[in-house]
């Protein structure tokens, strides 16, 4: 095996668990030519990788986004393909890509027609986490050790940035806003958690991207809080916000990409859950400070057991957590 093409679009918390994958893959094949097929935002974070060569797949585009990929990739046939994202356009764009071998999920994971482009599966698991399910690529190349690291560099300027922001303060990082506003707690909770973080010491910093979402949910966490808050929602890259998250002692956030960017830090993450199973999309290293109401909200959904991937529906899930739950996380993280 000389060259591997790798296809994940989407999502920020899913391209860092497939830089675990993919460097697991390096270890072990240092020679190895690596392309990585990813979205235009997630390549934002991800473009310093060493000896990858990526070419972004832009969806805004629409149709024409798979004919700039196949101009892209002209000429190009791969040995392997790692066919990493269950979605139709995936399964669209996989046709522009010639390789021998089609490495693809396992039956019950691999859904959108992506069985019909691959000629490979990875091993089926019972109750995998996203990271793991991963790894069952690098598995089906034959990679050996899949403990998972992670090594995102980022500009100097950048780390320069994060150390003059945080200085030498313990602070907690706010990322309160999901990728739909149903995944967010309510800002007054927020604020009541950055006010008992205050009082124990810690500056409190919301970050987040340059959304009206973002920058509304910001505002009216500080309008709730009784102390100030450093506010930098909007104000930083995604390679800038990596750098803030890895100078911070912890993170509370829901189930979104920079709870998943701490992870790769090293920072210990307070994870919020209702809808989705902490045990599948958790902050890999740290589920131990996961406050979930999955499992109630669950055993209220359904009336019989439900398939390890199933979501949990609901506008107002997220109020079922409570801030002395979380609060109680606070105080285990602090006393460890």
């Amino acid at each position: 095996m000389r060259s591997l093409c790798l296809l994940r679009l989407s999502a920020i918390g899913d391209v860092c668990h497939a830089v675990a994958m993919v460097q697991a893959i390096q270890k072990q094949y240092p020679d190895l030519s690596i392309t990585w097929i990813i979205g235009k935002v997630e390549y934002q974070l991800l473009k310093h990788l060493p000896g990858i060569k990526f070419v972004i797949f832009d969806k805004s585009k629409g149709w024409r986004s798979y004919v700039q990929l196949r101009s892209d990739l002209h000429g190009q046939r791969f040995d392997v393909l790692l066919h990493m994202q269950v979605a139709l356009r995936a399964t669209i764009a996989s046709l522009m890509i010639k390789a021998r071998v089609r490495v693809g999920f396992d039956k019950a994971r691999a859904k959108e027609g992506q069985w019909l482009v691959t000629n490979h599966a990875v091993e089926p698991l019972a109750t995998p986490h996203v990271l793991e399910g991963f790894m069952g690529f690098a598995n089906a190349i034959g990679v050996k050790d899949l403990t998972p690291s992670w090594n995102i560099p980022v500009p100097q300027a950048d780390t320069d940035f994060a150390k003059q922001l945080v200085g030498d303060d313990k602070v907690l990082v706010i990322c309160a806003a999901a990728s739909k506003a149903d995944r967010n707690w309510l800002p007054e909770r927020y604020a009541a958690v950055a006010d008992y973080a205050a009082e124990q010491g810690y500056r409190v910093m919301l970050c987040g991207g340059p959304s009206a979402l973002e920058k509304t949910l910001a505002d009216v966490i500080q309008s709730h809080s009784q102390h100030p808050l450093d506010n930098q929602v909007g104000k930083t890259s995604l390679t800038q916000l990596l750098a803030v998250l890895k100078q911070a002692k912890l993170v509370l956030a829901p189930d979104t990409g920079p709870l998943h960017m701490a992870v790769t830090q090293g920072t210990p993450v307070i994870g919020l859950y209702a809808h989705s199973n902490p045990g599948r999309t958790g902050p890999y290293f740290y589920r131990q400070y996961t406050v979930s109401v999955y499992p109630q909200v669950i055993a209220i959904q359904f009336d019989a057991p439900v398939k390890w991937g199933t979501r949990a529906k609901g506008e107002h899930l997220m109020a079922l957590i409570v801030v002395d739950e979380v609060k109680t996380q606070f105080d285990k993280f602090i006393k460890q």
